[in-house]
C-alpha cells in the first residue's frame, strides 16, 4: 500500500464549462414518475436525489435506484458531497418494509442499499443492512442486493454482520488517491483499504468487492496506478472511475475534465492488473448499471465493441 505523498496540492487554471462528452441527455419525465413511485411507498430516499447524481434521469427511466437508508443526514462533512449534514434522527424500522414494499412496486431484480455515515450508532449502521437486505431477499427471492457501505470505522463486528446478509457484492469506496484524503473527513485511505480487505478474508468466495474512485481533482496516472495495486492486492476485483463534478461552487473545485480516451486508459490498465469488471467513463459512479458487473464477461464485450 502507498502512503499518502509529500506532492502540494497546486490548482491549475481549469475551463469550468462542461466539454462536450459530459453534456448528457435528461429525461425529467421518467425522474418525476420514479420519484412519484418512491413517494407512494412512504418517501425512502435514495442516493441519486441526495447526491444530485448526474445519472438520475437514465437511471430512474430504467427503474434503477440506491436506496438510501438510516436517514438522509451524514455525520461526516466531506467536501465533495451533496448529502446533509448533521445530527442524524433515530434509525427507523419501518424502512426495512418500505424498502422491500418499493423493490416489489417496481419490480426490481438488482438492488442497491447504502446509508450516509453514522458514526453515531455503535455498530455504523451494520445491522439495519443486514435487516434490509435479509428483508429483500426472504420476500424477493429472485432478486440480488447490492451494498454499498460507510467504513463503520474498520469494526470486525460490523464488518461480519453485513457479511452475512446475504449481499452478493459488498462495496466501499476508497474515492480519491492518498494525497487528496483532506475531501473525505473522519476517513484515511489506510482504513479504506483495511475494510476493502477484511471484508474480502472473512466473506471468502461468497461475496464480491467493488470500490469506485473519483478523477479531475488533480491526481496523476502513476497515483491512479497505484491505487488499482493497492485495490487489487486486497482482493478487490470491481471498480469504477467516474468524473468528480462539484454539487455547488461550496465544494472541492474540479481541477480537470477527463477526457474519455483517458478513461478508456484508465480502464485498460486497471484490468491488466487484475480487475474483473471495470466501469470507466466520465459518468461512471459506484452504483451506476450494477447489474452488469455480475455479468461481467458479456458487459466487457459489449463495452469494448
Amino acid at each position: 500500500m502507498t502512503m499518502p505523498n509529500n506532492i502540494e496540492f497546486k490548482e491549475k487554471k481549469v475551463n469550468y464549462k462542461k466539454p462536450e462528452w459530459l453534456r448528457k441527455k435528461l429525461t425529467p419525465s421518467a425522474q418525476i414518475e420514479m420519484e412519484g413511485l418512491l413517494k407512494d411507498v412512504g418517501g425512502l430516499h435514495t442516493i441519486c436525489q441526495e447526491a444530485k447524481c448526474p445519472n438520475i434521469s437514465e437511471c430512474f427511466a430504467k427503474k434503477n435506484a440506491t436506496f438510501l437508508i438510516l436517514g438522509d443526514i451524514c455525520t461526516r462533512r466531506c467536501s465533495y458531497c451533496n448529502v446533509k449534514t448533521g445530527l442524524p434522527t433515530e434509525v427507523d424500522l419501518s424502512e426495512i418494509q418500505k424498502v422491500t414494499t418499493s423493490v416489489k412496486h417496481l419490480g426490481l431484480k438488482f438492488v442497491v442499499i447504502t446509508s450516509p455515515a453514522r458514526d453515531d450508532l455503535p455498530d455504523g449502521g451494520a445491522q439495519q443492512f443486514y435487516r434490509v437486505t435479509k428483508d429483500i431477499l426472504e420476500k424477493c427471492p429472485d432478486t440480488q442486493v447490492e451494498i454499498l457501505i460507510p467504513d463503520f470505522k474498520a469494526s470486525e463486528e460490523s464488518l461480519k454482520t453485513v457479511i452475512d446478509s446475504g449481499a452478493v457484492i459488498i462495496g466501499h469506496n476508497i474515492e480519491t488517491v492518498p494525497r487528496f484524503y483532506k475531501i473525505r473527513k473522519n476517513a484515511s485511505y489506510e482504513r479504506s483499504i483495511q475494510v476493502l480487505k477484511r471484508l474480502k478474508e472473512l466473506g471468502g468466495d461468497k461475496i464480491k468487492t467493488k470500490s469506485a474512485l473519483m478523477v479531475g481533482l488533480g491526481e496523476t496516472e502513476e497515483e491512479m496506478v497505484q491505487v488499482f495495486k493497492d485495490l487489487v492486492a486486497v482482493g478487490c476485483k470491481f471498480l469504477s472511475i467516474g468524473q468528480y463534478l462539484a454539487p455547488s461552487g461550496d465544494y472541492a473545485k474540479v481541477i480537470e475534465y477527463v477526457k474519455p480516451e483517458q478513461f478508456a486508459r484508465y480502464k485498460e490498465l486497471a484490468m491488466d492488473l487484475g480487475f474483473e469488471f471495470v466501469h470507466s467513463t466520465p459518468y461512471a459512479r459506484s452504483s451506476y448499471l450494477a447489474h452488469e458487473y455480475l455479468g461481467h464477461e458479456s458487459a466487457n464485450k459489449d463495452l469494448l465493441k
